[in-house]
């Protein structure tokens, strides 16, 4: 009789009792944003109850810092962009909320995921709108910055990639495809929720919708000032110094509260590049490793870059989790700073004009003053206009270095 139970409780541990359902591979997901849903590709990688999740921005994938999935509910978090992503398995779907746990009194945004299915692609045919455009708002909009934008487009048969370029920065990969004769394009990746719909009218322009509430007219750049769209603002003209003769003066917090400004000695005759951003801004996000692998390439020959983080919480021990995260996530070797929260911008940095873009980048020549400020950041989905603005860029530093180096000490900052 034992020798009957223990072969029936052997069996019984042989077969299991109930497997946990996988939710490994790619998934077409929704994000809800006023209403509007943004369709969004997403991925899962799962082993046992230990998951990552990763956002898509073209080709480039974003994981999250942590995950789980237990008793059917899935959690990431994501601490480089200070959100969360929650989520409960019901009969194959994904429903759940993604939380922005850094801005007060945010609501979190809806999340509906199923499992990736290929797209039929447009048997009519699509317009061809590969090239680059500028576009121009034909009813109010909540953007103050610009009169007009650049569009990047770039086409495979009915396929389409590219992105909206403002003075701040650009949108992050918009993908889609023609679909009965209308253009449906979208992004996100943790952030910039965006939805683009055009249709190609008789004269050749765009007529474009952002997130179903905003209407815009884009005509190709050849065209653009015949058709009368306005010329977009230059990003190396937008912001200025209000004296450029004067060394330029920043100061901020290191991680470990010591204060660090332009008057320390180890910036004295160097070449110095200043990114004014946030851990919050995601076209701050696109250009980190750009700063990264330019300090890598010129440090050793005079260049300092210092990032001017400034953070929506005014409490340096809340903002430096969130700073250390960006730190890590781009193998950050230079200087980080925390100088304020966002609205203090004016006031710790007086000598900026026109401030009004995050990341503005400011090129400091040896003697400490201004060479150049550039606002926004065209990300590697503007395609050769990120190539363009990277070498411009480059090429500016090399030539500050190559400067003399200045013996004079720089003046003290003014207490900023």
């Amino acid at each position: 009789m034992r020798r009957i139970l223990l072969a029936s409780l052997l069996l019984l541990a042989a077969v299991p009792i109930a497997s946990a359902p996988k939710i490994t591979g790619l998934w077409d997901a929704v994000v809800v944003v006023n209403q509007v849903e943004i369709p969004f590709r997403f991925e899962i990688a799962q082993t046992g109850a230990q998951v990552r999740g990763f956002f898509f921005d073209g080709d480039r994938k974003i994981g999250s810092t942590s995950g789980s999935f237990e008793n059917g509910k899935l959690k990431l978090a994501y601490d480089f962009l200070n959100t969360t992503l929650e989520a409960t398995l019901d009969g194959g779907e994904l429903r759940g909320a993604y939380r922005d746990n850094g801005t007060p009194n945010a609501q979190p945004l809806e999340i509906r995921a199923r499992r990736f299915v290929p797209a039929q692609a447009d048997a009519a045919g699509a317009p061809q709108v590969a090239g680059n455009w500028e576009m121009y708002r034909t009813a109010k909009d909540n953007y103050t910055l610009d009169v007009s934008w650049r569009l990047y487009l770039r086409q495979s048969g009915s396929e389409v990639s590219g992105a909206i370029l403002r003075t701040s920065g650009d949108t992050g990969t918009l993908s889609g495809q023609w679909k009965s004769g209308k253009l449906i394009l979208s992004h996100f990746a943790g952030e910039r929720p965006t939805l683009f719909e055009a249709q190609l009218n008789p004269d050749g322009t765009l007529g474009i919708t952002l997130n179903r509430q905003f209407t815009y007219r884009a005509a190709r750049t050849t065209e653009a000032r015949a058709k009368g769209i306005p010329e977009p603002p230059d990003p190396s003209r937008f912001t200025s110094i209000k004296d450029p003769t004067e060394p330029f003066h920043f100061s901020g917090l290191e991680l470990d509260g010591k204060r660090l400004s332009d008057a320390d000695p180890q910036f004295r005759g160097k070449v110095v590049v200043l990114t004014i951003g946030g851990t919050w801004c995601p076209n701050c996000h696109d250009e980190a490793p750009f700063l990264v692998d330019l300090y890598k390439e010129f440090h050793a020959r005079g260049l300092e870059v210092i990032g001017l983080s400034f953070e929506q919480d005014a409490d340096l021990a809340r903002a430096r989790p969130r700073v250390l995260s960006f730190i890590k996530r781009y193998g950050i070797q230079f200087t980080m700073l925390v100088p304020g929260t966002p609205d203090e911008v004016a006031k710790k940095l007086p000598q900026l004009v026109n401030f009004g873009a995050y990341p503005t980048t400011i090129f400091v020549g040896r003697d400490g003053r201004v060479r150049s400020v550039h606002a926004g950041f065209a990300s590697a989905a503007t395609g050769d206009e990120h190539v363009r603005l990277e070498k411009e860029e480059r090429d500016l530093v090399e030539q500050l270095l190559a400067d003399k180096p200045q013996t004079a000490p720089r003046r003290a900052a003014g207490g900023l």
